[in-house]
């Protein structure tokens, strides 16, 4: 095991400890770090897509097991999991054909933006239940998977901020987010099997390795934590995320 290794295990713990509790986080900061780290995108997205497929059936079974979100046939949050994940595999189709053609920086730019204002929307309704609706969360669904296929990050926090806004309870928003991001990076490890054979994977073991560690600890902590403190915490979540992540695209 390598320096770099050791590194990256603890590094991938932290980072799924906090999407598999808020519901977003692991792709948007880890990527970023991963460029730093001197890793090319070819190695870092892949295996992003790879970990987090592994560890979102993880996170779906753990929250389903401690009430976090009801998974059963036929309940609201199992159709919502499913309307989400079809729509998030056309998105993320269309992104990895996408990947390697298109400046996307203004793209990236909006997408930031859009989350900075779901993030003061759901403090500024921090005490109101909005009215459930579809329309927002597949919507949102289809912009945060094509978002996804293409920089490894930014899906949790349109999902989540969008089923919040659409009256999704945040602990099923949670769990809900889970499941869904896994058949989306399911969909988009299958792309790039399609459509980029000389793709690195050796990131991958390394990721899932740290990240699948923190989910049953992750789970327990979203269960111990009020509604409405987890609503608060992700909604400041959702504003860091969107701040930096438009800092990322214009200092490029």
């Amino acid at each position: 095991m390598n320096i770099s290794a050791l590194l990256i295990i603890p590094m991938a713990f932290v980072c799924e400890f906090m999407d598999s509790s808020l519901g977003m986080g692991y792709g948007t900061i880890l990527a970023p770090i991963l460029l730093l780290m001197g890793y090319e995108p070819l190695q870092i997205v892949p295996a992003i897509l790879m970990s987090e497929f592994v560890t979102g059936f993880s996170a779906a079974f753990f929250h389903h097991s401690l009430n976090n979100v009801d998974f059963r046939r036929g309940s609201r949050d199992t159709k919502v999991a499913l309307a989400l994940s079809v729509f998030s595999a056309i998105g993320v189709i269309i992104a990895v054909f996408l990947a390697v053609k298109l400046p996307l920086k203004v793209l990236k730019i909006w997408i930031g933006l859009i989350i900075i204002i779901m993030g003061i929307i759901i403090l500024a309704m921090l005490n109101r239940v909005p009215r459930f609706t579809w329309r927002k969360i597949l919507v949102l669904g289809s912009i945060a998977s094509f978002n996804k296929g293409i920089s490894g990050g930014g899906y949790g926090p349109l999902v989540m901020g969008g089923q919040i806004l659409s009256g999704i309870g945040v602990k099923n928003a949670v769990g809900i987010t889970s499941l869904a991001e896994s058949v989306t990076c399911f969909v988009g490890i299958l792309m790039y099997f399609f459509l980029k054979s000389k793709v690195d994977w050796t990131l991958a073991p390394w990721l899932m390795a740290g990240a699948i560690l923190s989910v049953p600890f992750a789970a327990h902590t979203l269960k111990a934590i009020p509604e409405k403190k987890v609503k608060f915490i992700v909604a400041i979540a959702i504003l860091i995320l969107g701040v930096l992540a438009i800092n990322k695209i214009l200092n490029k």
